[in-house]
């Protein structure tokens, strides 16, 4: 099921001051708003921010989030609370917009705000300042700015696949970047159906990468599969479903809510979820998603607020003979998801790697169709994968845009895990929530030039598999 839903840009100008100095500082809001409705005026719409934050001195942060309060006649007032990390700590935003029929411009252009500084989910006051929506070079970029898209539901894409096939995977995992710490989170949730017909069972892991010290994982499982009403996995101990996720595994424990704030992104064609023709697909209920909730680990703590992230599902035969895999939120609302895999059938085997690009970006999906970077290696505009470690590179054309990803993983920030497919074949993958990426997209104007670049640090995930 879909509806319709809104998407805008917005930027607003002005300065903050900090209580600490007394200073005034530049300050500076580029966010992209989204909702799941069509905005409406007499109501209240409820919607998500993503963008960047800049004050000057003090805060730089491109993937701060929120939610916006639209509600201009029935509250009178639009509400904005935007959280970012600045020097390594967790603040808040929070200001609205009150609307008054005297002067709607100016009520409906200024944004008072008040800085806070979130702890252990207390809020202190920290700072405060103005922001103006600029009315003479700002107005025309914003009403064009507005899309109406199809909203589709996320949640149905999380119920399980398998209908009692043998040699059958289904995976549903899901990976976070704390903006206060760096921290990286992984969470493995699998179902596998053996190639010579045992009964399911299911397993999985979970893994902490601190932005300081070793990475902490634990395993769960094997334990028979035991088919539970509603979407999701379960396990003993171990739910995944939508807009929540618990369990346990050794001495790690986690409860984390989830939040999503994007339409769903099928990294494979969107047929190949529905009709299982290839040898696995991969696809996002939820392109972007937000999580809140804690990690323990041993003595150790991971608070989640706001973090970002996604959560994301495989089915198939099993793993591919090598594999890479990328998610890049990049900020602003964009997002880049990259599978490039290798088959194991006979035949398939000795091609180059497949590559299954989809990179959103400015509300948009590039490509248009998930198949043209993978069917067209062969020709002029063909996407290639280098696969390797400790770096590995995706390289493509389709239309008139040209990309270049690197990803780096750092030994130290990677995590190998050996595995098994449906038929006993063992597997081991290489796994990052601490990676770095850098992303250049490049549009033809009689010539390449650059349209947008991405320089991620320990903010990417991925994982290069082999056998």
């Amino acid at each position: 099921m879909s509806v319709r839903a809104t998407r805008f840009a917005e930027t607003m100008l002005g300065s903050a001051r900090l209580d600490a100095d007394g200073t005034d500082r530049r300050a500076r809001l580029d966010l992209r708003v989204s909702a799941d409705t069509v905005l409406r005026p007499l109501g209240t719409t409820e919607a998500s921010l993503a963008g960047r934050i800049r004050i000057a001195g003090w805060a730089d942060d491109a993937r701060a989030a929120g939610t916006l309060e639209i509600s201009p006649l029935a509250r009178r007032r639009i509400r904005y609370r935007l959280t970012f990390t600045a020097q390594g700590r967790r603040f808040t935003l929070d200001g609205w917009k009150s609307i008054t029929p005297l002067h709607p411009v100016r009520s409906m252009t200024v944004l008072p705000f008040t800085l806070y500084e979130t702890y252990e989910d207390k809020e202190r006051p920290v700072g405060s300042g103005t922001l103006r929506f600029p009315v003479a070079g700002g107005l025309a970029p914003f009403l064009l700015s507005f899309r109406f898209p199809r909203r589709e539901d996320g949640a149905p894409l999380m119920r399980p696949r398998w209908k009692g096939e043998p040699g059958r995977t289904e995976v549903w995992y899901t990976t976070a970047t704390d903006p206060a710490t760096g921290s990286g989170l992984w969470l493995h949730h699998e179902l596998v159906a053996p190639a010579d017909g045992a009964p399911p069972f299911t397993h999985g892991w979970a893994a902490v990468f601190p932005g300081e010290g070793p990475i902490t994982h634990a395993r769960f499982g094997p334990e028979p599969w035991r088919r539970a009403d509603g979407d999701g996995f379960t396990a003993p101990g171990i739910s995944a479903r939508p807009g929540r996720l618990t369990g346990s595994a050794g001495d790690m424990r986690w409860d984390l809510a989830e939040r999503p704030t994007d339409s769903p992104l099928f990294t494979f064609p969107r047929w190949s979820w529905r009709r299982p023709l290839l040898p696995a697909a991969q696809l996002l209920p939820a392109a972007r998603a937000t999580y809140d909730g804690s990690v323990t680990y041993g003595d150790r703590e991971l608070t989640l607020h706001h973090a970002p992230g996604a959560s994301a599902r495989i089915y198939g035969h099993g793993n591919a003979r090598r594999w890479a895999w990328l998610h890049a939120d990049l900020g602003g609302g964009d997002v880049l998801e990259i599978v490039a895999a290798v088959s194991m059938r006979p035949g398939l085997r000795r091609l180059p790697p497949l590559v299954f690009l989809r990179l959103r970006h400015r509300g948009r999906t590039w490509p248009r169709r998930a198949e043209r970077t993978a069917v067209g290696w062969a020709g002029p505009g063909r996407f290639t994968a280098d696969l390797g470690l400790p770096r590995w590179k995706v390289t493509g054309r389709s239309g008139l845009r040209r990309i270049r990803v690197e990803v780096t993983q750092a030994e130290e920030r990677t995590l190998r895990l050996d595995y098994a497919d449906p038929d006993g074949t063992p597997a081991t993958c290489h796994n990052s929530e601490r990676a770095d990426a850098v992303i250049r997209l490049e549009r033809w104007w009689g010539r390449w030039r650059p349209e947008a670049a991405w320089s991620l640090d320990g903010t990417a995930h991925a994982e290069v598999g082999t056998r």
